[in-house]
């Protein structure tokens, strides 16, 4: 199976910087696309960032030239650097993997989308 742990999130000052971790275990053999999300009270869940296994990145129009995404192959792992906060940017911020390649019961598994649990950011004075 997979797992996603996020972590990272927290209060911080407008003008002020974050950087969000998320780290997927299991018997992984491959990761396509590896990205954050968020979601904002009352409102729907929207990319943040993606970053592609060939490093391809796409962003939100609101996030570019703040957030940087990037990825460590060799630990599974995402990162999400955000910097210049604002408050807009308040909300639960959400891991997704696409397209997992993992082994169990030695046979090798796809997993479509992934999830992690998500983590608070809160962007006040």
């Amino acid at each position: 199976q997979v797992r996603l742990v996020e972590s990272g999130g927290g209060l911080v000052q407008p003008g002020g910087s974050l950087r969000l971790s998320c780290a997927a275990s299991g018997s992984i053999f491959s990761i396509n696309a590896m990205g954050w999300y968020r979601q904002a009270p009352g409102k729907e869940r929207e990319l943040v960032a993606l970053i592609t296994s060939r490093d391809s990145t796409n962003y939100a129009d609101s996030v570019k030239g703040r957030f940087t995404i990037s990825r460590d192959n060799a630990k599974n792992t995402v990162y999400l650097q955000m910097n210049s906060l604002k408050p807009e940017d308040t909300a639960a911020y959400y891991c997704n993997v696409n397209d997992v390649r993992y082994w169990s019961g030695g046979y090798l598994w796809k997993l479509d989308d992934y999830w992690g649990q998500g983590t608070q950011i809160t962007v006040s004075s």
